[in-house]
């Protein structure tokens, strides 16, 4: 069986509020199991949703003014 956390533990490992997290639910960002009125989180899942949510650096583009400077 595949690991379940509760909010919670998620709050604790993100470093956000639980009332971060019953907005994401609420807003249909974060993926979540709903049993009944609990709410659970597959670990998998979260790395998944976390790993797409990952930004890499950008490369920074010079901006050639040209003589004429910025009008």
């Amino acid at each position: 069986m595949e690991k379940y956390i509760d909010i919670k533990e998620l709050s604790q490992n993100l470093s956000v509020k639980p009332m971060t997290i019953y907005g994401w639910i609420h807003d249909g960002m974060i993926p979540h199991v709903k049993l009944g009125k609990l709410v659970r989180f597959r670990v998998r899942e979260i790395d998944q949703w976390l790993e797409k949510k990952k930004k890499t650096a950008r490369d920074r583009r010079v901006l050639d003014i040209g003589p004429e400077g910025l009008s």
